[in-house]
Formats: structure tokens, C-alpha cells, sequence
């Protein structure tokens, strides 16, 4: 029996320092990146296309992805090899944060003006540029004119709902504190038909979701023709100045640039990418998210016009000492447009 258990265990143990050798030697010829999808949206699409068709890799990058649960926001799926889920498992040698995190660059710069203890970013390449989301009302109602004086739900006002929200009450003329209630938490469609909120500004999910429930779409926000600046591909200012993550950071954007033309060109692809990674089994459904992500821009440069916008609505002293350039670098972009990379992924 002692025989067998130290043969076990021998075993055990050359697997391990095979498997520490394979990964060692995988670090010398490719660059590392863990990248944070806090959220499942058409717009975040592109970069989990990325990791599903092997781009990544093929450019060199060995990424670690931590996604949102389709079940469940709050819980969190790591995509990496089986050596790294482990040590995630057993939360050995976790890391606090993300290298990249793809989520809002308005809501981002709105946290640095608020508070000291925010995350001060960059933005390195964008896929969320332009105002596309649905004004859903309750039953009953018909217009936007409907809504003065009522509660307009949003996930967070330093959010993309609540940028909308806020370019919403501009746009009627009203003031967003006395004329209506922009409510914190209160997005889902649920809360709308509960009476907790008269409307919430909603994306993909929320308007199948009000479809469904045959309520009252007040107005598609993308006819506005509006910029913000929505999910994008941030990374500290700090990491970025060091010569070997710029170089991971170059990889990133080529592989996501690839993955946009994917999803262009392969809509296979992307609904595949929506049933395995984000639990849509609906084509219906899927179709629709689908179609509502043909303005993803095939050249991903950071949002400069919605960053703009962004001081303007979210106006303060704080904010008038700062920039939009401050928080974007545009060259890995331009590096790619230049060379005539991106063209030659439509030909």
C-alpha cells in the first residue's frame, strides 16, 4: 500500500514541476495580461472573441480572463489555463486587480473627480462610443414628455446609464435634479414593473426583456447621434510606462482590432461566443444584441468626443483642471491604422 501511495504521490509531483516547467517556458515566449470583463454586453463582445478564437495567443499574449457569470454579475469566471484556475481556486497568488479592465471610461473619470481613492486609468482602445441606449417606460406612457417629474432608473449616476440619463434631461430642457429623480440601483426591468422607477435607461437585455413585457420603448437613444465614452480597454497610467507591459498592451489592441473584424465579418461567431460565454441560448435575442452592435467602431481609438461630453455633463472645479487627453493614449491605435493593418482585415 506504501508502494503504491509513493508512486502516487511521486507522480503527483512530477506533474506539477512538468507543468511548472511548460508555463516557465511559455513566459519566455509570450507576454502575460489579466483582463477584467465586469459585465456582459454587446460592446465587451469583441474582447471575449478574442480569447475564444485565439487571438490573443496568436499575438504572443497569454491572457487571463476574468468574466461576469451569466447567472450572476457578482461572481466571477476565470478563462486561463488549468494550473492558474487552481491557484485561483485554492487563492494562491491572486492578484488585487486586473492589467485591463474593460468597463466605462465617462464613469471612470467621473470617479478620479470624486474621489482620491479612485483608480486613475487610461484608456488604450474603445468599443463603446456612441449613446445607444433604450428609454423604457411603463405601461400607459408615449413619449419622453411623459417622463418630467417622474423616477428614471439607472445602475449608477458615474455610469453610462447615468451619463444618459443626465444627456436626457439636457436634451428636454430640465433639470436633472428638480425636474425628474435619476434613480441609483434601479436599471432592471423588474423595478419598472414593480412601480419602484417610471423608467430605466436600459442596453441589450433590458429592452428584450421590455419587448417581452410589452412595455413602451420612448426612444432609441442611438438616434440622437450622441457620443459618451463607453467600454473601453483600461489600464493604470503607472503600468503603462513600463517598456514590457506597453509592448503586452501593443498585442492586446492587435487582437481585439482582429476580433472586431470577426464580429463584422463572422456573425457565426458571435453568437457562438453569446451561447458558450454569455448563456444566450435565444437566437431571437441574440440577434437583436447582435444588430445593436453594428456601430462598433472597426477602428477601436479611445472615445475622444465622449470624453469631452463627459466634462461638459458632468461639470465641476474639479473636473474644469483636467483634460481629456489626460486619460487616453491613442498611439497603439494609430500605430495599427498607419500601417494598414486594420484595412487589410476587410479586404
Amino acid at each position: 500500500m506504501r508502494h503504491w501511495t509513493s508512486k502516487v504521490i511521486l507522480a503527483f509531483v512530477s506533474l506539477l514541476v512538468l507543468a511548472a516547467a511548460a508555463m516557465e517556458y511559455r513566459e519566455r515566449n509570450s507576454l502575460s495580461l489579466i483582463v477584467s470583463v465586469p459585465a456582459l454586453s454587446v460592446s465587451r463582445l469583441p474582447y471575449v472573441i478574442a480569447q475564444d478564437q485565439g487571438l490573443f495567443e496568436k499575438y504572443g499574449l497569454r491572457v487571463e480572463l476574468w468574466m461576469a457569470s451569466p447567472e450572476s454579475e457578482d461572481t466571477v469566471i476565470v478563462s486561463a489555463d488549468w494550473l492558474t484556475k487552481l491557484w485561483r481556486m485554492l487563492g494562491i497568488n491572486t492578484p488585487q486587480r486586473p492589467d485591463v479592465e474593460i468597463n466605462g471610461s465617462s464613469p471612470m473619470m467621473v470617479r478620479v473627480m470624486e474621489s482620491s481613492r479612485a483608480r486613475r486609468q487610461t484608456v488604450i482602445a474603445s468599443t463603446d462610443c456612441v449613446v445607444r441606449a433604450h428609454v423604457i417606460g411603463s405601461k400607459g406612457m408615449s413619449s419622453l414628455s411623459d417622463l418630467k417629474g417622474k423616477r428614471i432608473g439607472v445602475s449608477a449616476l458615474p455610469a453610462t446609464a447615468g451619463f444618459q440619463a443626465l444627456l436626457l434631461a439636457k436634451r428636454m430642457g430640465w433639470d436633472p435634479v428638480h425636474d425628474i429623480a435619476i434613480i441609483e440601483n434601479a436599471e432592471d426591468v423588474k423595478q419598472l414593473l414593480d412601480g419602484t422607477v417610471d423608467a430605466v435607461v436600459g442596453y441589450e437585455r433590458e429592452y428584450a426583456d421590455a419587448k417581452r413585457a410589452g412595455l413602451p420603448i420612448l426612444q432609441d437613444m442611438k438616434e440622437w447621434n450622441e457620443s459618451l465614452g463607453g467600454n473601453s480597454a483600461m489600464v493604470d497610467s503607472k503600468w503603462l510606462k513600463d517598456a514590457t507591459h506597453r509592448e503586452a498592451a501593443r498585442r492586446f489592441v492587435k487582437a481585439t482590432t482582429e476580433a472586431i473584424a470577426l464580429f463584422h465579418r463572422h456573425p457565426e461567431i458571435a453568437f457562438h461566443v453569446m451561447d458558450t460565454w454569455y448563456g444566450i441560448k435565444d437566437r431571437d435575442v441574440a440577434q437583436t444584441i447582435y444588430d445593436r452592435g453594428a456601430w462598433i467602431p472597426k477602428k477601436p481609438y479611445p472615445c475622444y468626443e465622449g470624453l469631452k461630453k463627459t466634462m461638459e455633463l458632468y461639470d465641476s472645479n474639479e473636473m474644469r483642471r483636467h483634460s481629456p487627453e489626460e486619460f487616453y493614449d491613442d498611439s497603439f491605435v494609430r500605430e495599427l491604422d498607419s500601417s494598414g493593418f486594420i484595412d487589410t482585415l476587410y479586404q
